[in-house]
């Protein structure tokens, strides 16, 4: 499966990508320069968060990207069960 996001719907993932980055930046400056346990922590659960996130709009997409293909008749010889449990995995990865 290709991943083929609209243009909106990619620049929210990147969005979130860039944030992620940012914050794992500042996670790491913060632990060179000593800070506080508890800052460093709520940090780090930031950007935790917005790769859960990135990955599930990844994930939403795809999975509506599969019932359109399966609906229209698109599957590249994948019949519809091998399609669920490859989406199934790649969810339970993020899970």
């Amino acid at each position: 499966m290709e991943l083929d996001l609209a243009g909106a719907e990619l620049k929210a993932v990147l969005n979130r990508l860039k944030r992620a980055q940012g914050q794992i930046s500042g996670v790491i400056r913060m632990i060179e320069e000593g800070r506080d346990c508890e800052e460093v922590v709520t940090q780090l659960a930031a950007a935790s968060r917005a790769l859960d996130r990135a990955g599930f709009a990844i994930i939403a997409t795809g999975l509506q990207k599969c019932v359109a293909d399966i609906e229209s008749g698109r599957t590249n010889g994948t019949d519809a069960t091998e399609m669920r449990a490859r989406m199934e995995k790649l969810f339970l990865s993020l899970a």
